[in-house]
């Protein structure tokens, strides 16, 4: 009994300690963690961002559905995170939250890590040498096709 006491006290102990680990609170791992929600607020649904479309239009989608606290810089960065996945989450997880102290802050930084979205987007060449894969069926080429063709990059003439 005696034994199992002081195995319990241990397991109290470290846990109470972990609470104290830097970097592990509340504070440290929360962007904008003295922000408060407005009363009756209900949490929306984003369009989710995993890293691959382009990031300026996930942010306009984004500040768009925040009608009425949008205008909130701090809930409008405690909130973006609930609109990423995948790839974008796991960045913006991976971040010091305590760098971002602005709207602009974080906002440049997600566009300054998903502009290659922007950059790379498929000439008119890329298009035309676009074939139909031997296991997608018309229908799947087709939209593959005009998913392409919608990112195209404009031709800038000298």
């Amino acid at each position: 009994m005696a034994d199992e006491l002081k195995k319990l006290s241990g397991t109290v102990q470290n846990i109470e300690g972990a609470k104290g680990v830097e970097g592990l609170n509340y504070e440290d791992l929360c962007i904008q963690p003295y922000v408060e929600m407005p009363e009756g607020y209900k949490p929306l649904k984003f369009e989710m961002f995993d890293g691959t479309c382009d990031p300026k239009v996930h942010m306009r989608i984004y500040c768009d559905k925040l009608v009425g606290v949008g205008k909130n810089e701090q809930i409008r960065m405690k909130l973006l995170m609930r609109s990423l996945t995948g790839d974008a989450l796991s960045w913006y997880i991976n971040q010091n939250p305590k760098k971002w102290v602005t709207w602009v802050s974080i906002a440049s930084n997600f566009m300054d890590r998903f502009r290659f979205n922007i950059e790379n987007a498929p000439d008119v060449l890329y298009i035309q040498n676009l074939k139909k894969k031997r296991t997608e069926t018309f229908h799947e080429y087709a939209t593959r096709w005009r998913s392409g063709a919608a990112k195209l990059r404009p031709v800038i003439e000298e």
